[in-house]
């Protein structure tokens, strides 16, 4: 082992969580270090939407949003209280302490890195209704951004979950349009847009970055300018420890050579959740669940959660996730969104029967597939064939059949019949078809009298327009009649470390293991069980390391 390096603040993992603790370091005038496990920057960041919800911030200002702290304060604190379980703690400290410095947060973000931020209009809250709540929304997102203020570091980027067709570069506010291709005019209008954007960038030569790529890409390209060193391919192998304190880490550096990193400030462990973790996602996780649902970055796999345990930090929430209703595809799932709230379609359990508001927001969604005493795994998704004319699927055009390896793989079903259907998915024919007729009558007089569906804005923002009176409300009656297979999916796990309002890490008393810090979903974030709006993962996230540097640099 050579002779250990030094730092002031040593951040583990490199995702938006790690890059903005790295960022707020330097800019505070401390020498930090990134070190990455894979051979990637951007983990799950660079996989995701790349949507931020932080209330009240001069990005929304800028866009002629009038916000509130106190709405967005009785907000948060609503939706958490109605999600929390029996035992679960009360985060109202560290809910505090994301108000009022994710705005902060938010302001170093532009100063440092070439990103610019833009709200996306009317993306609502997930619980616009609930008070506090904005049907237009506090959700912002990066502005498309060219992938030539990374350089040579652009290869080393981790890729997208799902990338765009033909390199497109699509935001979030434009992907609720291209649903809408074949159905409404600014489907159209975007659709050419975004064509537009992409043939001017070849024309350039110029790359251009949106969603996650572009915010891992900004936060990665600030890093740059702040002559932080990212090592990537250098895993943590454990915590050092001095005199009770954590005073470094020490990894594999090229995955293979020991090597002691120390930190004179501290340590932050922001390298992702235990999604990819199969002991771990059996021990805390209710069954069924696996690491073949996930969308999460491939190298979460609960290191930093460990390693803090192995020094008796607490866990909280590790029985839970961004969870997100999935197709189990052959070459991995794709995470639903626009499909579910888009009419014509009804998600029914092994019974055939309905038991959710299909556009519920996703964590929601996949909560009541776990309620009960059976869980409703697999569930199906069953629409008719002008459902399939009208709308995308899983990125695949209007009309455009579903492949025949996703019929071969038994994620997908047809019928003529509804009967027919049934019984290729095993659901008993008699309860499906009159589920299917009772929906269709809620369809018909546009109010669904079971679970609500379209009464909310945030079920309408993927709905169609052109649908009367109800946006996600058609009945079932074009055969061929169709069902794919939905699982419980998720965007990462939400359980990890317990850390205070500074992104300490706490011992099961309470006490605060001196050094130690953690952010993103190696902790246990202030969204508790639920899921505030758009971004509600990445804004607490990347608060939270930026106050765990603040708090090293002693600016807090």
């Amino acid at each position: 082992m050579s002779a250990a390096q030094k730092f002031d603040l040593v951040v583990v993992g490199a995702g938006g969580a790690g890059m903005t603790a790295a960022l707020t370091a330097a800019a505070s005038g401390l020498r930090a270090i990134v070190l990455e496990k894979t051979s990637r920057y951007g983990g799950s960041t660079a996989r995701s939407g790349g949507g931020v919800w932080i209330p009240n911030n001069h990005v929304l200002q800028r866009d002629g949003v009038v916000d509130d702290q106190e709405a967005a304060r009785t907000y948060l604190a609503h939706i958490v209280a109605a999600a929390a379980r029996p035992g679960d703690e009360d985060p109202a400290v560290l809910q505090d302490a994301f108000l009022r410095h994710g705005p902060d947060m938010l302001q170093l973000l532009e100063k440092e890195t070439p990103l610019r931020l833009g709200w996306v209009r009317g993306y609502p809250d997930y619980y616009p209704e609930a008070p506090g709540g904005r049907p237009t929304g506090r959700s912002i997102e990066p502005r498309p951004l060219p992938s030539s203020v990374l350089g040579g570091l652009r290869s080393t980027l981790e890729p997208p979950y799902l990338a765009a067709k033909a390199g497109l570069a699509i935001t979030q506010a434009e992907f609720r349009w291209l649903n809408l291709v074949a159905r409404h005019p600014r489907g159209l209008t975007t659709a050419a847009r975004v064509g537009g954007r992409a043939w001017v960038s070849r024309l350039r030569r110029r790359e251009l970055l949106t969603m996650g790529q572009a915010l891992a890409a900004g936060l990665r390209a600030g890093l740059v300018r702040r002559d932080v060193p990212v090592w990537l391919s250098t895993p943590l192998i454990e915590l050092v420890v001095r005199d009770g304190r954590v005073v470094g880490v020490e990894v594999a550096l090229r995955g293979t050579e020991p090597e002691q990193v120390l930190a004179e400030r501290g340590v932050v462990l922001t390298a992702g959740g235990f999604e990819r973790d199969d002991t771990l996602r059996k021990r805390y996780q209710r069954e069924p669940i696996g690491t073949e649902w996930t969308v999460g970055a491939e190298a979460n796999t609960g290191d930093g959660i460990r390693a803090a345990q192995d020094l008796g930090a607490a866990v909280r929430l590790m029985d839970d996730a961004w969870w997100g209703p999935s197709v189990p595809l052959p070459r991995g799932p794709y995470f639903l969104l626009a499909e579910r709230s888009l009419p014509g379609c009804v998600l029914v359990d092994v019974d055939g029967e309905r038991f959710v508001n299909e556009a519920a927001p996703y964590v929601d969604a996949v909560h009541a597939m776990y309620d009960g005493e059976t869980p409703r795994v697999p569930t199906w998704l069953v629409f008719d064939q002008r459902y399939r004319d009208r709308y995308l699927f899983t990125a695949r055009g209007p009309r455009q059949p579903l492949p025949s390896s996703w019929y071969r793989a038994g994620v997908a079903a047809k019928s003529s019949t509804l009967a027919g259907l049934a019984t290729k998915i095993g659901v008993p024919s008699s309860a499906l078809e009159a589920t299917i007729a009772r929906f269709n009558g809620f369809a018909e007089n546009g109010r669904d009298l079971d679970f609500g569906r379209g009464e909310s804005a945030y079920d309408r923002y993927y709905g169609d327009p052109r649908v009367k009176p109800n946006p996600c409300l058609a009945p079932l009656t074009k055969p061929p009649f169709h069902a794919v297979k939905i699982v419980p999916g998720d965007l990462g796990t939400k359980g990890g470390l317990v850390t205070d309002e500074r992104s300490r890490v706490l011992r099961a008393d309470g006490s605060v293991i001196p050094g130690l810090y953690a952010a993103g979903n190696t902790s246990a974030l202030v969204m508790g069980r639920t899921y505030a709006g758009p971004g509600a993962t990445l804004g607490p996230a990347m608060t939270s390391g930026y106050l765990a540097a603040l708090d090293a640099a002693g600016a807090l």
